[in-house]
């Protein structure tokens, strides 16, 4: 008895575990099999956002043909088969759509047919404008000719008058110097002829008592500074026969007024001249000194 209860105890009891075991495997894979579900879903819907944008993307301005077709998520095309797709698709829809240059020279083509066909072609029209341009051609070749003709001219006119002009400046200058020749000729004739000037006789006439006339009006006598014509010369008594520099005996150095200083009036070549505080009587001609009174200024 004992050992069929034993028996019986153990069958139940590993009937009993081989239960909890099996539903213990049944409880791990359900979960699996509720969330592969929602995965697949998933899977097949971004498939279908990637094929739509896709589609977007290739489909051709102004139009929504829904021309490409929904890729298969269980047998999917290979990127590069899709791409050349895409591009042939892009060049077959560029063909289609005329450009902008496309659409101009269109537009021009059909301009220049209208007008050829709205203008009758005509000969005589087209010889007479060859004829005109052949003639302002030629019209204009003989103008360059005339004017390369007209400077070759110019040319040798002005070359002509410059040798013309210096050949008359030559004989002038001969002529100047025949002429300064000849009047320093008669200079010297003149000079031979001015009598010599008289250094006593006025001395002795009482109207050019000119010690007297300035002991009276001394203030007449004195004229302002002297000023050399030299930059840094000083006095040197001047004596008679002595020829100075032609510089000494300008005039602005000229006593324009004998009589108011009571001197004797003077002729021909000869001036009076101040040189410092003393009267020189100089011919102008020579530069040679004639007459002198020094200290003669205050």
């Amino acid at each position: 008895m004992t050992n069929g209860k034993t028996l019986k105890t153990k069958g139940l009891l590993s009937a009993g575990a081989w239960g909890t075991m099996a539903v213990a495997i049944v409880g791990m894979i359900l979960p699996d099999i509720a969330s592969a579900a929602p995965q697949q879903t998933r899977f097949e819907q971004r498939n279908e956002q990637r094929t739509q944008r896709s589609e977007r993307s290739s489909r051709p301005q102004g139009t929504r043909s829904d021309s490409r077709p929904t890729r298969n998520p269980q047998n999917p095309q290979p990127r590069y088969e899709q791409r050349q797709a895409q591009t042939q698709r892009q060049v077959q829809t560029q063909r289609q759509i005329p450009t902008q240059n496309q659409v101009r020279t269109q537009e021009r083509v059909q301009t220049e047919t209208r007008n050829r066909a709205t203008t009758p072609y005509n000969t005589r029209v087209n010889r007479d404008q060859r004829t005109q341009q052949r003639d302002n051609r030629n019209a204009w070749q003989d103008n360059r000719r005339d004017q390369r003709t007209e400077r070759r001219d110019d040319r040798r006119d002005n070359r002509n008058a410059w040798q013309n002009d210096r050949r008359d400046q030559r004989t002038d200058r001969r002529d100047d110097r025949r002429d300064n020749r000849y009047d320093r000729r008669d200079n010297r004739l003149d000079n031979r002829n001015v009598r010599r000037w008289d250094n006593r006789s006025w001395r002795r006439n009482n109207r050019y008592d000119w010690r007297s006339y300035r002991a009276r009006n001394r203030s007449t006598y004195r004229i302002g500074r002297y000023y050399t014509p030299y930059y840094g010369y000083r006095y040197r008594r001047v004596g008679i026969g002595i020829t100075l520099g032609s510089l000494f005996y300008g005039s602005r150095y000229w006593i324009t007024d004998p009589w108011y200083y009571r001197l004797p009036p003077v002729y021909g070549p000869y001036r009076w001249v101040r040189y410092y505080d003393d009267v020189l009587l100089v011919n102008i001609y020579t530069g040679e000194v004639v007459d002198v009174i020094y200290d003669f200024f205050w």
